[in-house]
């Protein structure tokens, strides 16, 4: 068990330091073939620090572990909206472009929409995964068409994410980059998952749960930084346009690429199908009110997040070790915690609505 914690943890540093070469390359990589930065912000960047999700979940599928794949970005989602943007909004009230209100948001509640309907039969075929994949070009793509009518304005609020160092200028530097970071990817992605599997079978806990915790957060380290830093030196919608932008991709992009390489497509647990999956859905329509409310994530709703986050990390340990006391957890969330906090938020929408 000692060497597995090892391999663990060296897994998510070479899956760190992995997404960190992939971002940079490829970001002055597009930077130097004109790309819009507003397009390298919620793609490239977003993206990019996806890409340990890409890597660990299709590494489960072709392992044949489908539970570990599904739970690892039902997980990453739940979390990165959860976790990431609380503390963001702890460190500072969160900013938000309009156009991530408009369209991204949207985006991502739809996705996750027919993530739900195409799992709900207990399985997401190579065909239904394919068409993930394929929604997730057709976006980059449209994005692409709408950088050109971009204002310059909206590209100075991206072009912060574009790292402006002298020693990665060359092509050949920012390919290697690329590369390396690839390499590092699949690395660190084979030993985390093999290691989880070895934990998930010594202590009786399912893939399923291992995905959606330690893997999930894990896999998120890349968006955590990134959000942190961008909160921190007070930049506008870095931190929401990252995690909007990597739950897209971790549904469409993630999940089609897994379920294309995996025979006969992904298995989707009952456990999963039942609530988690239902929880993402509910997170990803949390943002869309608390955005409303006035183009930002106030600190007090960043605690709200970050509460939830540890109030469904603690229904997952309950669950796994059939607890005696979930019954009555379940029933105080339900009944009193959810409530509440739905009357609170709409109190601060019409606190927050203009006069007249």
């Amino acid at each position: 068990m000692l060497m597995q914690a090892l391999l663990f943890g060296l897994g998510l540093v070479a899956l760190i330091a992995g997404a960190e070469a992939l971002v940079r390359g490829a970001s002055r990589l597009a930077a130097s073939w004109g790309i819009s930065p507003l397009v390298v912000g919620l793609t490239v960047v977003a993206f990019g620090t996806s890409a340990p999700e890409m890597a660990v979940s299709v590494g489960a599928a072709l392992s044949g572990s489908s539970d570990l794949a599904i739970g690892n970005v039902v997980g990453s989602n739940i979390a990165n909206v959860l976790l990431i943007l609380g503390i963001s909004a702890l460190i500072a009230p969160l900013l938000v472009h309009e156009q991530i209100i408009r369209q991204e948001v949207p985006i991502m509640i739809g996705a996750s929409l027919l993530v739900l309907a195409l799992a709900l039969d207990g399985h997401i075929g190579r065909v239904e995964a394919g068409l993930l994949f394929a929604l997730v070009i057709a976006y980059t793509v449209y994005l692409v068409v709408q950088s050109r009518r971009a204002s310059r304005a909206a590209e100075d609020e991206f072009s912060t994410e574009i790292p402006t160092s002298q020693w990665d200028r060359h092509w050949g530097v920012q390919a290697a980059l690329v590369l390396g970071g690839l390499g590092l990817l699949v690395l660190g992605a084979d030993w985390l998952v093999g290691a989880a599997v070895v934990f998930a079978r010594h202590f009786g806990v399912s893939d399923l749960v291992i995905g959606l915790t330690v893997v999930a957060v894990g896999t998120s380290m890349p968006e955590i930084a990134t959000s942190l830093i961008a909160a921190l030196r007070g930049q506008r919608d870095i931190a929401v346009g990252n995690v909007i932008g990597s739950n897209i991709f971790n549904l469409l992009a993630v999940l089609g690429a897994a379920g294309m390489v995996s025979t006969g497509g992904l298995d989707v647990p009952e456990a999963a199908r039942n609530f988690d999956l239902w929880v993402m859905l509910a997170v990803a329509f949390a943002c869309l009110p608390i955005l409303l409310t006035g183009r930002e994530i106030a600190r007090w709703e960043g605690a709200v997040f970050l509460g939830y986050y540890a109030a469904y990390t603690l229904y997952l340990v309950l669950a796994a070790q059939q607890h005696d006391s979930l019954p009555a957890y379940s029933g105080i969330m339900l009944g009193y915690v959810i409530p509440l906090t739905v009357v609170t938020l709409a109190v601060s929408f019409l606190r927050r609505r203009p006069a007249g």
